[in-house]
């Protein structure tokens, strides 16, 4: 997780990462020992754990001293060889120093900047609608949110209510956080509140070397518009959801609100900032820790394990036939249990293709009053007098979807090994027969 003030590294990333990286002047012994002391005076001042800092101060000191890091010329491999000896003595997923000289200059000249980056950052979180990419309702009456991420600029705020009440007619909700490497705290707060209902609920805490430190974030009481927290929900996740994503994933799933569904995360949990070491050097500093109120721990180091392991690239799929299949199971009136089951053939289907053999699909092929199926390359197509041809997709023997069309099925009537008709369904149940011609 990141504070609201490392706005400029975000702003700057990418052009201080090449700057940095360019025509790298070799490091000498001075400024590796520069880089060491200010590492281990940031570490001993506010690192979380005052017993891993012990450790880490020791074995920085003595790298240096016996001259581990005397044959490194170049100051990006002396970070990365840096990094990777506090890796090994302990990992922190946050926790890392970067050869990245273009940003300690900006950040040094940070306050004749701060306006016009600020402007520039508020503007580039405008183009990705402030991490929310894409808001629609997939058949069947799912929401779907693709959240990439948690953002601290003040016009996200906006951007979640807008999304959120687009979302609120709903009857089962999935959030993609497949993208998301993280982001405020706040935001995290925000968006749990529209899930869950009142009284206010104790999502998650910061705690910080100074013991009488702590910061809690609770739920909110009054939100602007329709809180979603009754409607089914699933998060989709990744190795790359990580930090303040996992945090939403970690508190839903430990509220037992909704299911998680995708990879195992990567595994951040503490909150850092960004310290400038050196004329060239910069360090992410954790300094506090999230502690949930249920588990009394965190996900650092282990990620959120899903509640439905699968493949990134299934999670969607599957995510959609879970919350079909549970939305069909669960009504009562026949009319929405047939429009519910209807979506989850065709979700379960996409997952897993159903596959009917040549002879299989040779039997079907004909004409059948205004309609026509033929077999071309392995699939059946259907075409209506003066419509286009449209693949058929197997949802069982004598059962098909078309490709393109949400609300027409074809059943096919067998009577005595011969198929004699076809019907053509919609969601209501109501059909339109034609006799197969002879």
């Amino acid at each position: 997780m990141k504070k609201p003030a490392c706005l400029m590294i975000l702003v700057f990333l990418s052009f201080s990462v090449l700057l940095g990286q360019g025509a790298q002047t070799a490091i000498d012994p001075a400024e590796k020992k520069e880089v060491v002391d200010a590492l281990c005076a940031n570490l001993e001042r506010e690192y979380i754990f005052p017993e891993i800092t012990a450790k880490y101060v020791r074995m920085l000191r003595d790298n240096l001293r016996s001259g581990k890091y005397d044959r490194i010329v170049r100051p990006g491999d002396f970070a990365e060889a840096v990094t990777a000896d506090l890796t090994a003595v302990h990992r922190d997923e946050h926790l890392h120093v970067r050869f990245n000289p273009a940003w300690v200059e900006q950040e040094r000249n940070r306050k004749a900047l701060d306006e016009q980056a600020i402007k520039l950052q508020e503007r580039r979180n405008r183009t990705t609608n402030y991490g929310f990419l894409e808001i629609r309702i997939l058949p069947g009456n799912i929401g779907y949110l693709r959240l990439d991420s948690f953002s601290y600029d003040t016009g996200a705020q906006g951007a979640a209510v807008g999304a959120m009440g687009f979302l609120s007619n709903a009857d089962a909700l999935i959030i993609d956080l497949r993208r998301n490497g993280g982001g405020s705290p706040e935001m995290v707060q925000f968006l749990c509140s529209y899930v869950l209902d009142n009284p206010s609920r104790h999502l998650n805490s910061f705690s910080y070397k100074d013991p009488d430190r702590l910061t809690q974030y609770w739920t909110y009481t009054y939100l602007p518009g329709k809180r979603l927290d009754g409607v089914d929900l699933y998060l989709l996740t990744s190795v790359n959801t990580f930090s303040a994503a996992e945090e939403f994933a970690y508190n839903l799933k430990n509220l037992k609100r909704a299911t998680v569904v995708g990879e195992t995360t990567g595994g951040g949990a503490h909150d850092n900032r960004f310290v400038i070491l050196s004329d060239r050097f910069t360090m992410s500093l954790p300094f506090a820790r999230a502690v949930n109120p249920i588990t009394k721990t965190n996900w650092e180091g282990v990620g959120v394990e899903p509640d439905v392991k699968v493949s990134q690239d299934k999670a969607l799929e599957t995510a959609q036939v879970m919350a079909s299949r549970r939305l069909a199971e669960g009504e009562k009136d026949p009319g929405f249990k047939a429009y519910y089951q209807w979506h989850h053939e065709a979700y379960s289907v996409a997952l897993s293709p159903v596959s009917l053999t040549e002879e299989s699909l040779r039997s079907y092929a004909g004409t059948y009053g205004p309609r026509t199926i033929t077999l071309e390359g392995g699939s059946l197509f259907y075409q209506r007098e003066g419509q286009p041809k449209r693949r058929m997709i197997p949802i069982a023997e004598g059962y098909f979807a078309l490709d393109g069309v949400e609300n027409l099925r074809l059943r096919f009537l067998n009577e005595g090994g011969r198929i004699v008709a076809v019907e053509g369904r919609n969601p209501a149940g109501a059909a339109d027969k034609h006799l197969r011609d002879k």
